[in-house]
């Protein structure tokens, strides 16, 4: 069974805990910014709420692509960014409906969630379990709606 990042935003607390651990484990330094889950904050309800790449089965970054550059890893599930193929064209960024999807200017390439490795660091670094690794029948887009629909309000700039 293929499994997928679950996020209770009511569980969040808003310590930056998973992005620090999402840039370490990628980038081998402590920068929330080059992080792949935000930490999003809704000034209405006050709620911080971690969001990132579900890996949606319809997968419009995947097939938005111009250059196969978004693969399915197999193995995980998780639609993956080769940044070998990746020509910095931005297109899967405006095709993602959520905003997962970054643009790195200091590569000219796209970053996404990979599920590293089947192993999410942000999961293992979440010390209230506002992030958690479930059978991927739990998520999708299906959730994402719901969990915008719930929260009812904008996040703050």
């Amino acid at each position: 069974m293929q499994k997928s990042l679950h996020i209770e935003p009511e569980k969040c607390t808003g310590c930056l805990q998973c992005e620090m651990a999402c840039s370490f484990e990628n980038y081998g330094i402590f920068a929330p910014a080059r992080s792949r889950i935000k930490v999003i904050e809704f000034a209405e309800s006050g709620r911080m709420v971690p969001y990132t790449c579900t890996q949606c089965d319809e997968a419009w970054c995947l097939h938005a692509c111009p250059v196969d550059a978004i693969q399915l890893d197999a193995a995980t599930g998780a639609k993956i960014v080769l940044e070998n193929r990746c020509v910095g064209c931005k297109v899967c960024t405006i095709a993602c409906p959520f905003g997962t999807i970054n643009y790195v200017q200091k590569t000219g390439k796209v970053q996404k969630c990979d599920l590293c490795a089947d192993s999410p660091a942000c999961v293992e670094a979440c010390p209230t379990g506002a992030i958690t690794y479930v059978d991927a029948d739990w998520t999708g887009l299906g959730k994402m709606k719901q969990w915008a629909e719930k929260l009812g309000n904008q996040a703050s700039a």
